[in-house]
């Protein structure tokens, strides 16, 4: 297998866009991805979108990457859709890896694009429902409703209907949280920590949909969602695009002198054992095609729709033992300037997440942290880099996880 490396990238800003479309995201940032290359639009020799929920939100299927990318100029060569849940664009990205690894092109485009906020609300709620299995989501749906109505008194009028006033995903988030706790002592102050230090990047962060900094205070102050999950411990809906041109190593000089490499790729998908878990599994392939190990991670993108899975997948990592995340954030090692900094970029509570965009927009910002060009965001030093996407659920577990090492 070839080296690969990361030449160009870019990303819109995530945010709620009734007056644009997947085609206009989608431009601004495959733009921006060239313009950083140096490259035009007619140098790459395959495209690999990432969507997850066009067909359910706009009602286009099948040929996504062609109708989007035919629209800019770029035509002719392979295009080929992805759709992973969240872990869309990180699937894109990983087969983009491949095809340059492989010896079968040169120059990869890989893209990652969703709008997510509909006016038709019950479409809208209806796109993260698809993410599980839907035999068994109104049986799930009936039994968080009837969990979360006991557990923050829903009876009060402090929280929506799961599936209805939002993602059933949040309740499957708050299980997971309220199990670590019992399991571990993580305290819900902890998961607060994680949401104000989330926060606080994303306002340093020109891309995020939210810019604002929050206390403790507020963010306990704001809507809870399903205990012990407030509104600003989860992650927003929203849209956007993000893309990167990946090239094989012996032409990566004629386009940057500040290559970033792709030194680990690894896909996994659910067990029913969850021994080792997704993650985790995940996670051990890419550092042994790196060749490293989690202590040698400078800076991480992970994939924190709520700020519990922020701890909980610090565990899972390898960024400190089981049952101990909760004491990195206590000690302020995941904050710029920690010994091991995690979503600089604000993370998907505060920079957002647009399902099929998440993934190459953890990749941006990891583009920039490593070339040295994060601004006010800056990790000083970082040379190895880890994203970790996650996508769906399936029995109680992620259907797709997906880990990326990155390095210079």
């Amino acid at each position: 297998m070839r080296e690969v490396a990361i030449v160009g990238a870019g990303m819109t800003r995530f945010g709620k866009y009734m007056d644009r479309s997947l085609k206009d995201l989608a431009r601004e940032a495959v733009d921006a991805a060239l313009e950083s290359a140096r490259i035009d639009k007619s140098t790459p020799q395959v495209a690999i979108v990432g969507n997850a929920a066009a067909g359910l939100a706009v009602g286009q299927e099948c040929v996504r990457a062609q109708v989007v990318l035919r629209e800019m100029g770029i035509e002719g060569i392979p295009m080929i859709n992805t759709e992973n849940a969240c872990a869309s664009s990180s699937t894109a990205l990983q087969l983009a890896w491949l095809y340059v690894a492989s010896g079968m092109y040169d120059v990869a485009l890989a893209v990652g694009m969703e709008k997510t906020y509909l006016a038709d609300k019950a479409k809208q709620f209806a796109m993260f429902t698809a993410g599980i299995d839907v035999e068994l989501a109104q049986k799930m749906i009936t039994h968080m409703k009837a969990a979360a109505e006991k557990a923050a008194g829903v009876a009060t009028g402090q929280a929506g209907e799961p599936g209805k006033s939002r993602s059933v995903f949040m309740d499957i988030y708050a299980a997971g949280a309220r199990a670590h706790m019992a399991r571990y002592g993580t305290t819900k102050e902890q998961f607060v920590k994680v949401a104000v230090k989330n926060h606080y990047n994303g306002s340093l962060n020109p891309h995020a949909q939210y810019r604002e900094r929050y206390s403790a205070e507020e963010i306990v102050a704001s809507p809870l969602v399903a205990e012990p999950l407030h509104r600003l411990m989860c992650a927003p809906i929203g849209d956007g695009a993000a893309a990167a041109v990946l090239v094989a190593a012996h032409r990566v000089a004629q386009y940057t002198t500040k290559p970033v490499w792709i030194c680990g790729s690894a896909i996994a998908s659910g067990t029913d054992s969850r021994t080792p878990g997704i993650t985790e599994r995940a996670a051990k392939t890419a550092y042994e095609m790196a060749g490293i190990g989690p202590e040698d991670i400078n800076v991480a993108e992970v994939h924190d729709a709520t700020s519990p899975a922020e701890i909980i997948l610090y565990e899972e990592l390898g960024l400190c033992a089981p049952g101990e995340g909760g004491r990195l954030i206590d000690e302020g090692a995941t904050e710029i300037g920690g010994r091991i900094p995690v979503n600089t970029s604000g993370g998907l509570l505060a920079k957002g997440h647009p399902v099929g965009a998440t993934g190459i927009a953890q990749l941006y910002e990891l583009f920039l942290q490593l070339r040295g060009e994060a601004g006010d965001r800056q990790v000083q030093g970082a040379k190895v880099g880890l994203t970790e996407n996650g996508g769906g659920m399936v029995r109680g577990e992620a259907a797709a996880a997906s880990v990326h090492i990155l390095s210079i």
